[in-house]
């Protein structure tokens, strides 16, 4: 399937010269949602993944379903004051500023292999964080799986070592 053919192109959205990548007709089409999380599985259950973890929002939409699909748990990354109980935090630098990202302190034991599965790769900041978060944790990140890749961005460049695959590349 050409998942090409399923994701909805917006220009000028959020702002003028931006090229935004709408997946919401991706998982709009039953056949391509599932299409999209059974390729991601299939190509994780090599992996032996103990955990998909995901980053809110999109993150969630694709990583559960992986995670149901391979008998695995989930854990969420969110902004703080998102998570209930006792967390584990990174703050990054972005290009005009600074994030930070959560995780429960108890959503991963040492040694527990790791997937990271995301709608985007763009710059990689995000995606870079997360991994910090999961191995601060004492987990191994074994992969990282995305929908969307905006090659242009270079985020591969920040994340060398690490497994990356993306379903869809695009120049921006």
């Amino acid at each position: 399937m050409d998942l090409r053919e399923k994701i909805r192109i917006v220009d000028d959205f959020p702002k003028e010269g931006i090229s935004f990548k709408d997946i919401t007709t991706l998982i709009g089409d039953g056949e391509a949602l599932k299409y999209t999380i059974d390729t991601i599985a299939e190509r994780l259950k090599e992996k032996n993944v103990d955990v998909i973890v995901g980053p809110e929002a999109r993150g969630f939409i694709f990583g559960v379903p992986v995670a149901y699909a391979l008998g695995a748990s989930f854990v969420p990354v969110r902004k703080p004051g998102k998570l209930p109980c006792d967390t584990i935090s990174l703050k990054y630098d972005l290009e005009y500023g600074s994030d930070s990202l959560e995780m429960h302190k108890d959503g991963i034991k040492k040694g527990q292999r790791v997937a990271i599965v995301d709608d985007l790769l763009a710059t990689g900041g995000t995606i870079c964080s997360v991994a910090k978060l999961v191995e601060e944790a004492g987990g191994e990140v074994v992969a990282m799986d995305f929908v969307i890749e905006l090659t242009d961005l270079k985020g591969r460049d920040k994340l060398k070592g690490y497994d990356v695959i993306s379903l869809v590349e695009y120049d921006i």
